[in-house]
């Protein structure tokens, strides 16, 4: 009897410290410890026995390996099956793109480009980084372009609990500026106002030459052509809208010896503010030069030369028209 109870104090115990296979291991670093194939693994509980998974990887130990591990490191387990299996993962996540590409920014304008750039990184593929690490990328060795915008650098990733990341990354930053665009389709002759424009941020290298930067330069002036929908506004193409149109009736007013004369006149140009047209006086019929000086006035310098008459039009019978 006391055998038997020896033998049951023995069994007990034994099961005690035995071992439990762990089946599924979630890891928080890039290595393996042996308390992570087995619970109660004993003194060698905390050795490294490799490297493990990449970030969102995953590596799987069968039965021979686990039973080769327990022998080594005195583990009290043994496998009961082949379908015995330790399967240990580190999950992942993709880096954020933004943390990058403020990386090169950074990189990029102490190397001499302007702080308003848009990077473009065509090809690049966002290393996977563990889910509860906390990154830092920076970007080293940038040789940069100037002229094309083109640029090659190196990244490192790092973070605690993981190891670095090192890559080329190659791209283009491009100079950005904000612009006044059409917000729908303008017709020559269109006198521009503030809801006709909106503002947005193009690349300077998308842009033709002297374009309009700003509202102020374009609110009130005229197209002299059609602009699609967003598409920015050459400056070549707006002129100031004339505040005398030809052939209408102008208010004109001659100025002398601190005497002023008004009147009307006919003008036979049209004409934007401070631009010398000819007009006829309706009174006299003289033929006159006269400064524009604001919708439907003019006004007759005194030291002005007379204008010379003009050939009248003629009635085409055909057409109805003069």
């Amino acid at each position: 009897m006391r055998i038997l109870f020896f033998f049951a104090i023995v069994l007990v115990s034994a099961q005690t410290h035995a071992a439990a296979l762990r089946s599924m291991t979630t890891l928080h670093g890039p290595v393996v410890h042996l308390k992570d194939l087995f619970d109660d693994a004993g003194l060698n509980a905390d050795t490294v026995l490799g490297p493990g998974p990449e970030p969102g990887g995953r590596i799987i130990v069968e039965a021979a390996q686990l039973n080769a591990i327990a022998r080594q490191y005195e583990v009290a387990w043994r496998s009961v099956s082949r379908a015995d299996r330790a399967v240990l993962e580190w999950p992942g996540r993709l880096l954020r793109k933004e943390d990058v590409l403020e990386a090169v920014r950074l990189a990029v304008t102490a190397d001499g480009a302007a702080d308003d750039i848009d990077i473009d990184l065509p090809g690049f593929t966002a290393p996977v980084v563990p889910v509860e690490a906390t990154t830092a990328s920076t970007v080293s060795q940038m040789n940069y372009d100037s002229v094309t915008g083109r640029f090659i650098a190196s990244l490192t990733v790092t973070g605690d609990g993981m190891n670095p990341i090192n890559a080329r990354i190659a791209g283009r930053a491009e100079h950005m500026i904000e612009a006044p665009v059409a917000l729908t389709r303008l017709l020559p002759d269109t006198i521009l106002r503030p809801e006709d424009l909106h503002l947005v941020r193009v690349r300077t290298s998308l842009l033709p030459k002297e374009i309009a930067r700003s509202m102020e330069q374009i609110v009130g002036m005229q197209l002299s052509r059609p602009v699609a929908a967003d598409q920015p506004l050459r400056l070549a193409e707006l002129i100031r809208p004339p505040l005398v149109q030809r052939g209408s009736m102008v208010r004109i007013e001659l100025s002398a010896g601190g005497l002023s004369v008004t009147g009307q006149a006919i003008a036979l140009d049209a004409g934007v503010a401070g631009e010398r047209i000819r007009v006829q006086n309706t009174t006299s019929h003289a033929f006159l030069f006269a400064d524009v000086t604001g919708p439907g006035e003019v006004r007759v310098a005194p030291d002005a030369p007379p204008a010379l008459p003009i050939a009248p039009a003629r009635f085409d019978r055909g057409t109805g028209h003069y």
